[in-house]
């Protein structure tokens, strides 16, 4: 597809949801969705903490190697 950027978004959910609460965080590269209210917060976290170290780096999801954003996945606290 000459011509087109590549695009990613990361997605976290959570899956201890127990009450009856929807829970949706938007952020401009990824979508948080359910989860108890702690572990949506923990992913929300997450997703904006490797947001940050992206900026540090003056890299962008789409420029990142697997190995480097898992690594920074690891280093924003996720499995």
């Amino acid at each position: 597809m000459a011509g087109k950027q590549a695009k990613a978004h990361m997605l976290g959910v959570g899956l201890d949801h127990r009450d009856e609460h929807v829970r949706i965080t938007r952020g401009p590269n990824f979508t948080v969705l359910m989860g108890s209210e702690e572990t949506h917060e923990s992913l929300r976290g997450a997703c904006m903490k490797i947001n940050e170290k992206l900026r540090r780096r003056g890299k962008r999801i789409e420029t990142v190697s697997a190995e480097e954003f898992f690594d920074m996945v690891r280093e924003a606290g996720g499995s």
